[in-house]
C-alpha cells in the first residue's frame, strides 16, 4: 500500500468516526449513526484521493 493510499484511507476513517459519533449524539441511534459514517467515509474517499495529491 502506498503512502497516497494510506492517507487517503486514514483521512476517510477520521471523517467517518467524526460524522458517525456526531451524528449519534445528535439523534442516540447507533445504526442510523453507523450508517451515517459509513456513508461519509465512502463519499470522502474519491475527494480525498483529488485532493491529496
Amino acid at each position: 500500500m502506498s503512502l497516497h493510499a494510506a492517507v487517503v484511507l486514514l483521512g476517510a476513517i477520521v471523517i467517518g468516526l467524526i460524522v458517525g459519533g456526531l451524528t449519534f449524539l445528535s439523534d442516540f441511534s447507533t445504526p442510523g449513526a453507523a450508517l451515517a459514517g459509513l456513508g461519509a467515509a465512502g463519499i470522502s474517499v474519491p475527494v480525498l484521493r483529488s485532493l491529496i495529491r
